[in-house]
This record gives structure tokens, C-alpha cells and sequence, in this order.
């Protein structure tokens, strides 16, 4: 996570000889868009030996980059009327089945088309404010091309209680995938930690146990096909990009998943065939255990129907 105020240093190593300025920082801060960061360098928050340089500037081994995140004011995020399928709804949470496509939230160059944008039209000022204006009412994310269940929190005290299941990996979450290969086992478990790819810092990787976070991912076969592998996963924990990074850690990356697996894909899939199907908390009002549970979307369907058909 980036703090505001702080000076971040970077020293180009041989594979950023002659790159972008602008596209290096993109490399290495992923979390921010290029034009964000295009911005950041002509407003002089990037130094190269104490002075401005300009967005085109190519690199040399061993230039020193200074980088300042100023914190900006916070921006104003328009209610969207865009349609969201809402599965559940009470005085605390809200849970939403998010379509393929859709970014959870506000980020520095994405303002618009959020599911925040659209839960600011629908819901107002009835969302939690621990994560500020950028994320109310988010407590937890799923990949812009990953599909399914959303929890939502209307207040503070909802949000806190949600936030400590996820922190106490409590949330039963299970998900559906397909993968490219067929695994033998019917069923099995990845425990292997995760951190940031050393070599591309938009990418995460499976790392040694003296680096990155625990990951642990419980899979069963749900069908297999030729060539393929329909399978049900259970996160035991939630690192960012967990299932697309453990299965192809095993052999078996996730159809649709350019990222993680193979540059040329069968299907048009738009992004990794994955789908966030159930999710069970404990209710942060009532105490109560309540679990939810959504249907593949139909593009998901056709896949199978397509690799049933092989």
C-alpha cells in the first residue's frame, strides 16, 4: 500500500536501460494508472538527481529516481445509474453479484464505471466511511474480470465486524473456475506464500516461506474435460490474485488468464474464467451464520457447454 507524503527511491536497474520514465513507474506501482503517474511527473513529484524530467525521458543503469506521492484532495466521485444485481440487503450489508468488467473501486486515473459510482446512486450516503471517499462501503475486492458475490457495508460497526472475519480468515468463500490441463487428484491443497513478482511488480507470484504472505487454496474437481478442468475452490486465506497465481503455480493456470498463463487462448473469455459462486459470514448484526450462493454467469455456461461438446 502507497503512502501519501512519502519519498519512494528507485535505481534503474539493466532491464530498464533506455525504458520510459513513465513507463517504468507503471512497472513498478501498479496500482496506479500510467496517465496518474504521467501527471505525478509533470507536476514534479519525480526527481532524477533533484531535478524535473519529462514523461518520455529513457532510463540509464544506475539512475536514481526520486518519487513523492502527494495526497491529492479527494476527488468527486459521481453516482452512476448502473444496474447491480443485488442478491441481499438489510440494515448492515448489502451483497452484490458483480458482473465481468466492472472495477470495485475509485483509483487514481479511474474515477467512473466503478460498482462504487453505481452503489453512490443506489444507496446514496448509506455506506460505511472507514475507507474513505474513494471506497465506501468496500471491504473487500474480486478482480475486474472475475465474477460473483460482493459483501457491502452500510455502517461503520458492519464494516469493522466484516473486516475482522476477513482478517481472521473466518469467511467461507468458494469459487468456480476452469483451468487449462486436467489434474489427476480429485482433490488437494496449495499452501505456498505469495508476494510481488521481483521481475514485473504488476504481477504476483508464489514466493519462499521467508517472503510475501501465507496463501492457502483447497481445490476439488468438479468435471474434467479434454484438455481441461472445471473446478470448485475454498480460499482459506485472501491474497490479492490468489487462485489465478496458485493454479498456475501447480501447472494448471486458469482458462481466460493471460496474466498468469498462456499469451494465446482458445475461447474469447474477456479475462480468467472465474466466478466468486458463495460466501458465509457471520451476520454483524444478528449474529447469525447467513451464506450466500449465485449462479455461473452465462458466458461461463457456454464455455462449458463448448468443452463438453470437444
Amino acid at each position: 500500500m502507497l503512502e501519501f507524503d512519502t519519498c519512494y527511491n528507485l535505481t534503474a536497474d539493466a532491464n530498464a536501460s533506455d525504458k520510459r520514465i513513465d513507463k517504468y513507474l507503471s512497472e513498478n506501482f501498479p496500482e496506479l494508472s500510467r496517465t496518474y503517474i504521467q501527471k505525478l511527473i509533470k507536476d514534479g513529484c519525480v526527481l532524477l538527481k533533484g531535478k524535473s524530467i519529462k514523461p518520455n525521458y529513457r532510463l540509464s543503469v544506475g539512475d536514481s529516481i526520486d518519487v513523492t506521492f502527494k495526497k491529492p484532495s479527494a476527488p468527486d466521485i459521481i453516482p452512476e445509474d448502473i444496474p447491480l444485481e443485488i442478491i441481499y440487503d438489510d440494515d448492515d450489508i448489502i451483497v452484490v453479484n458483480k458482473p465481468k468488467g466492472m472495477v470495485v473501486h475509485p483509483a487514481p486515473g479511474h474515477y467512473s464505471g466503478t460498482l462504487v459510482n453505481a452503489l453512490m446512486y443506489h444507496y446514496k450516503d448509506k455506506l460505511s466511511g472507514i475507507n474513505g471517499s474513494l471506497r465506501p462501503g468496500i471491504v473487500h475486492r474480486i478482480d475486474k474480470d472475475t465474477t460473483g458475490l460482493l459483501i457491502v457495508c452500510k455502517n461503520d460497526i458492519a464494516h469493522r465486524n466484516i473486516a475482522d472475519q476477513l482478517s481472521a480468515h473466518s469467511i467461507n468463500r468458494k469459487y468456480h473456475a476452469v483451468v487449462c490441463g486436467v489434474i489427476k487428484e480429485d482433490e488437494g491443497v496449495i499452501d505456498k506464500n505469495i508476494g510481488r513478482n521481483r521481475n514485473d511488480r504488476k504481477k504476483m507470484a508464489a514466493v519462499n516461506t521467508d517472503e510475501g504472505k501465507r496463501a492457502v487454496t483447497h481445490y476439488k474437481v468438479l468435471r474434467r474435460y479434454n484438455g481441461y478442468t472445471y473446478i470448485e475452490c475454498m480460499l482459506e486465506t485472501g491474497r490479492t490474485h490468489q487462485i489465478r497465481v496458485h493454479m498456475a503455480y501447480i501447472g494448471h493456470p486458469l482458462l481466460g488468464d493471460t496474466t498468469y498463463g498462456y499469451s494465446k487462448q482458445p475461447f474469447k473469455t474477456d479475462g480468467q474464467v472465474l466466478h466468486a459462486k458463495s460466501i458465509g459470514i457471520i451476520h454483524p448484526g444478528t449474529g447469525k451464520y447467513i451464506e450466500f450462493d449465485s449462479d455461473i454467469p452465462e458466458y461461463f455456461k457456454k464455455i462449458l457447454r463448448n468443452l463438453s461438446n470437444k
